[in-house]
């Protein structure tokens, strides 16, 4: 599991590991949900929540006075969505993925400056999954998905200072943001 589930098309394909398991894209192919009705991509979408969560607990210890509402703010939006995703995997029938004990971070937080940095990756990995789910999901959830989308990529923005062409499509964007090697889970 990564501390937010998303880099590249191709590191999303190949993120979840085992057929069926979350955010699994079988075969190689994109997660699309179009099997499962979706529910691949809501797990990805739930993994991602997860470790956004864990991120921002890290943000918030590191960064300065004058933006910790901001990131308890964010903090408190990613565990909203994280608990109505639950929800959602639940009332499709399927059991939620489970949040990773620890997550390694994709670069050392010593500082406010990578604090402020790391939720800015947080928000455009999170983007990016949910640029996943918009497209394996219809009707109302996909326009939630898009909610979603949009909310994470004005987050980053705001973290960032600056926004990128196509939020949650980092190869579309010129693979500017995200680069370097994904963030594992930790193992016990």
């Amino acid at each position: 599991m990564r501390i937010c589930c998303r880099t590249t098309a191709s590191e999303r394909n190949d993120r979840a590991g085992a057929p069926g398991s979350p955010g699994s894209a079988e075969g190689g192919r994109r997660v699309s949900g179009t099997k499962d009705g979706g529910l691949t991509a809501l797990q990805a979408a739930l993994a991602a929540e997860h470790a956004a969560v864990y991120g921002y607990g890290v943000v918030g210890g590191r960064i300065t006075a004058g933006r910790r509402a901001e990131a308890r703010a964010a903090w408190d939006a990613h565990r909203a969505q994280r608990d109505a995703l639950a929800r959602e995997v639940r009332d499709r029938g399927g059991e939620p993925v489970a949040a990773s004990a620890a997550y390694a971070l994709p670069f050392p937080v010593p500082d406010s400056t990578a604090a402020a940095r790391l939720a800015a990756e947080l928000e455009e990995r999170v983007a990016g999954v949910y640029s996943d789910l918009v497209r394996a999901v219809a009707g109302t959830q996909r326009g939630s998905a898009a909610a979603a989308l949009r909310e994470a990529a004005v987050r980053a923005v705001r973290w960032r200072g600056e926004s990128v062409t196509f939020p949650g499509l980092a190869e579309r964007a010129g693979e500017t943001a995200g680069t370097g090697p994904a963030p594992t889970a930790r193992t016990p």
